[in-house]
């Protein structure tokens, strides 16, 4: 039985050179999908079609997503920069580019579309922000965006936290009129994972608090670990599943919820 259903089915993977995205792909190739990818640097997986663009590039994300074309069934958005990256250039990347590509598939999907992006338990502070964060959100243009990220420099600080927490509310809010569409969208929010860019995290965060995001688990997810709930999200088997953000974190954030984990302990470490 095919459960996840992508056989012959046509989708998008931002973020396919490495890590969870290159994990995504490569499941998806295994599933019988078609798969096309977008990444800054060139990939090793034999896709359709491989197509290399810069996220900070609005007009190139249009370009590359009309070079596609076609009817697309999925979009899975996993680029991404880590806090070591300047904070306009994360939030491009992690927010705006991802935007502006969903944006840009939208029109190719019909319903029974589904879209799922990458955000990260970095991000769990969303609920504390939703007015600043609905300002930007607001903002449909794609310089028009970063230009509010300029100006509320002192919201964004290293761009990292605030994208992914950007990244979560959005979802959430479009979805409301996605569905209507019949096209779904959820995110997950990943624990700690060993990817190319965990040297990045391991640079700018004091290894106790890295340590204290691994509970209760006590290890890090692998990429094929994050990729197979982005899977599920997308496909048929997940027909229901509408404007979620799924935490992926071994148990992390239910111990933040029920006290077990105590988030000032984390703030304390980082200090």
């Amino acid at each position: 039985m095919d459960f996840l259903g992508y056989k012959n089915k046509r989708v998008v993977v931002s973020g396919c050179f490495s890590g969870m995205g290159e994990a995504t792909a490569r499941k998806l190739l295994e599933q019988g999908a078609e798969v096309h990818g977008i990444d800054y640097k060139p990939t090793q997986l034999s896709l359709a079609s491989f197509n290399q663009v810069d996220l900070r590039d609005p007009a190139a994300i249009d370009a590359t997503i009309a070079r596609i074309g076609g009817k697309v069934d999925a979009l899975f958005n996993c680029a991404g920069l880590p806090q070591t990256s300047p904070a306009l250039d994360v939030m491009k990347v992690n927010y705006a580019g991802t935007r502006r590509v969903t944006e840009a598939v939208l029109p190719l999907m019909s319903e029974g579309g589904a879209i799922v992006s990458i955000s990260s338990n970095g991000g769990m502070g969303w609920s504390r922000r939703i007015p600043v964060l609905m300002q930007l959100l607001q903002i449909t243009d794609y310089e028009a965006s970063i230009k509010w990220c300029q100006d509320n420099a002192e919201q964004v600080r290293e761009g990292y936290a605030f994208s992914k927490e950007a990244i979560i509310l959005w979802t959430m809010v479009s979805s409301f009129r996605l569905i209507k569409q019949g096209i779904r969208i959820n995110c997950t929010m990943p624990g700690p994972t060993q990817t190319p860019m965990m040297s990045h995290f391991e640079q700018a965060t004091k290894a106790s608090v890295l340590d204290a995001a691994m509970q209760p688990i006590n290890r890090r997810s692998t990429p094929d670990e994050q990729a197979g709930p982005l899977l599920f999200l997308n496909s048929p088997a997940a027909s229901y599943i509408n404007g979620v953000a799924l935490a992926v974190d071994g148990g992390f954030m239910g111990g933040i919820a029920t006290g077990q984990i105590d988030p000032r302990s984390l703030m304390a470490n980082a200090s």
